[in-house]
């Protein structure tokens, strides 16, 4: 953290969460929590004689053998000695000089290099073409052994031709039994080598190609977490994940066929020589045979785009339909819609039908045009070559006629390719701009990355605040003016559409676009680190997702490294304890995909856990308690009260009844504050108010002032 704050990065630890295994942090997985924080960070191993010529440079970070760190802050390699400084402790304190017998007794030689991310990373670039091949040109050193064993294996290619020449020129015609001997053995070695760099040119490509499906996984992936929470609410899930895969499909033509014809291409930049040297008539022909296939490509490309283009949009809505029906198949089974959805099903795959039919079709053609050149190359080349060695128009030999048609087979294989690459290309082109459709998306990288690390108290402070919603022309929230301090119990009430829950937004980040000041302690909101705010606070919704995995693991979710201890006392605080221990294996016990093996109460108090296993200072509420049963909720209620000590919450809710031992009731109409106040005060001065609860309580005798029932049922 302190070689982070020197570059003007404010971290926090509690952020970090160690890898399986680990007994304490490693160079690399500290190198990979820095990275996903906003900065540059490399761990390696160094010895002194390096280490110690590290001068002028930022602080470093030295790994100690009891699973410490050191910051070097310095060097004198005249003296021989660093300057080491606490990490811990405060810039002002004093740095130790250390020689290398004493470094060498707790350090491990590892350490972790730390800079600021100074302009545009892999991670924050557009998605195109020019950002795969970026990301291809980093393994500088694969792409350096590749090209040379490419290369050598060219060379290597001609001498069978060679070899092939001779033997027809020398050995047939003159019966050389010491020449072919001769060639023989060649042949034996030439062999062994071509296999030896065959099998290693093979490795260095996998290492390359899981190399960059890994790298750009992981980027791909990363920037779709990055993505906020309105572009996912806007956006249809199976779009969404339709046009994500889209990558993969850029991936293996990456490392697939467009690697493959590039290797290709070493052996046209070799052999093509060769050919002219034996023929020039029959190179220029086969390459005039060759760059007509190319040609007839590139003329039906731009039709093949749109009939493409079209095919894949029909692809992605028929897996929207597939992966709407999978989600909502409760919904399915017990309203027996099976017949809509397969009609709609059916809809949708006559349409990619249609549309793969006619791009299959439109593709056909250039196929069917290039199959004559591409027969001249294989077999007319050959034709013409015999008529130019039996009229003598050449110096053309057998021997070296039928080397040209063993060289000649492996020029045209390059430039077939390649002229198939740019129909490739195409398909690539549209997956391109589909997935660019999700992940060229503005995300919050920045705000996750940077901002404010304050400590989170509670008081909050709303001025003004105003906010629309992308395509609304009312105002969700309008002028909306409140504060409250530390420690609060607020509720938030109204009818439905009245801005409840758009306050709960703005809390938790998920829009950035109001006006007006919205300040936490403080601090304005926009200006506040987003992963520190957001684990700084615990939320529980209506309806909460639970994660297939164990029940400890779905409490600990934020948190990985807590222990089961933590986990008992959020439960315990929840009033999930009882229930959890009745369970076949207790924390252990598995929840499978949809929660289906658990009540929805039990849901319910299972993410409040995981809400409060943090121990935030400020809790959300958002209708918590609106889909249980009364026993559920009676019990949760309960313990909103041991929640809420120490911590400010907000709460919102349909029933009232839940928020009358709240401090402060917030009351929402149509996007404005109209009051708030004590539940007591509000039932005597807050018309809307009053009304909400008589409606609630009207089978209770007891539920209001005769007065306010007059005015209810006048109003009826």
């Amino acid at each position: 953290m302190a070689a982070a704050r020197f570059h003007g990065v404010d971290l926090d630890i509690r952020d970090y969460a160690a890898e399986p295994g680990e007994a304490s942090p490693s160079p690399a997985s500290l190198a990979r929590w820095l990275t996903s924080q906003g900065v540059v960070a490399k761990g390696m191993r160094l010895r002194w004689r390096y280490l110690i010529r590290l001068q002028n440079t930022p602080p470093i970070v030295l790994m100690f053998k009891d699973g410490s760190a050191g910051l070097m802050v310095g060097a004198n390699p005249e003296k021989g000695i660093v300057w080491l400084r606490d990490p811990m402790g405060g810039e002002g304190d004093t740095p130790v000089p250390v020689d290398e017998l004493r470094l060498s007794q707790v350090w491990t030689g590892d350490v972790l290099l730390v800079r600021r991310r100074l302009n545009e990373s892999e991670a924050d670039a557009r998605f195109d073409l020019l950002w795969f091949a970026k990301m291809a040109l980093r393994e500088k050193k694969l792409l350096r052994d590749i090209a040379f064993a490419s290369m050598v294996l060219s060379v290597l290619q001609i001498f069978p031709a060679l070899i092939v020449m001779q033997v027809l020129d020398r050995v047939v015609n003159y019966h050389s039994m010491a020449t072919l001997i001769s060639l023989t053995s060649f042949v034996i070695i030439l062999t062994f080598y071509e296999i030896l760099l065959s099998y290693a040119r093979r490795e260095l490509s996998l290492i390359l190609s899981t190399r960059l499906d890994s790298r750009i996984s992981l980027h791909a992936f990363n920037r779709l977490l990055a993505l906020p929470l309105e572009f996912y609410e806007r956006e249809q899930t199976g779009q969404v994940l339709g046009r994500f895969m889209a990558v993969f499909r850029v991936r293996d033509f990456l490392t697939g066929q467009l690697m493959s014809t590039m290797l290709d291409l070493f052996t046209l930049v070799v052999v093509l020589p060769i050919l002219f040297i034996l023929s020039a008539t029959l190179a220029w022909m086969t390459i005039a045979a060759a760059g007509c296939i190319g040609l007839i490509v590139v003329l039906f490309l731009p039709i093949l785009t749109r009939t493409m283009g079209r095919q894949v949009k029909a692809e992605m809505n028929r897996n929207s339909t597939l992966y709407e029906t999978v989600a909502g198949i409760r919904t399915v089974k017990t309203l027996a819609l099976e017949p809509t959805r397969r009609e709609e099903w059916d809809e949708k795959t006559a349409d990619v039908v249609r549309w793969k039919l006619a791009s299959g079709r439109m593709s056909n053609w250039p196929q069917t045009l290039v199959m004559p050149f591409d027969a001249f190359i294989n077999r007319g080349v050959i034709l013409v070559g015999a008529y130019l060695v039996l009229t003598n128009a050449s110096d053309m030999q057998a021997g070296a006629l039928a080397g040209f048609m063993m060289l000649g087979g492996r020029v045209a294989a390059p430039l077939v390719g390649l002229a198939k690459l740019l129909e490739a290309v195409n398909e690539v082109t549209v997956s391109l701009g589909e997935a660019g459709a999700v992940l060229n998306q503005p995300t919050e990288t920045k705000a996750l990355t940077t901002g404010m690390r304050p400590q989170i108290k509670g008081a909050l402070s709303f001025m003004d605040v105003n906010f629309s919603y992308p395509g609304s022309s009312t105002k969700a929230l309008n002028g909306v003016s409140f504060e409250i301090p530390p420690g609060t119990m607020l509720g938030l009430v109204g009818r439905s559409g009245s801005g409840k829950s758009t306050v709960t937004r703005l809390l938790q980040g998920v829009s950035r676009s109001y006006t007006g000041y919205l300040r936490l302690d403080g601090v304005d909101l926009r200006e506040i680190n987003l992963t520190h705010l957001r684990r700084s606070f615990g939320v529980v919704l209506q309806d909460n997702f639970l994660f297939r995995g164990t029940v400890m693991q779905n409490i600990t979710a934020g948190r990985p490294g807590l222990t089961i201890d933590d986990a008992i006392r959020a439960a315990r605080l929840a009033g999930a304890e009882e229930f959890i221990e009745r369970m076949p294996a207790g924390y252990d016990t598995f929840i499978e995909e949809g929660s289906t093996n658990i009540s929805g109460g039990q849901r319910q108090r299972l993410a409040i856990a995981r809400a409060v296993i943090s121990d935030p200072k400020l809790m959300i509420l958002d209708e918590a308690t609106s889909a249980l049963d009364p026993e559920s909720e009676a019990l949760v209620n309960a313990n909103l009260q041991r929640i809420g000590k120490g911590r400010t919450m907000v709460i919102v809710s349909h029933r009232l009844s839940s928020l009358v031992d709240c401090h402060q009731i917030a009351v929402m109409d149509k996007g404005k504050l109209v009051d708030i106040a004590p539940h007591h005060v509000l039932l005597e001065r807050c018309e809307i108010y009053r009304t909400l609860w008589l409606q609630q309580n009207r089978h209770m005798n007891s539920s209001g002032p005769s007065e306010a029932a007059g005015q209810l049922s006048e109003g009826e």
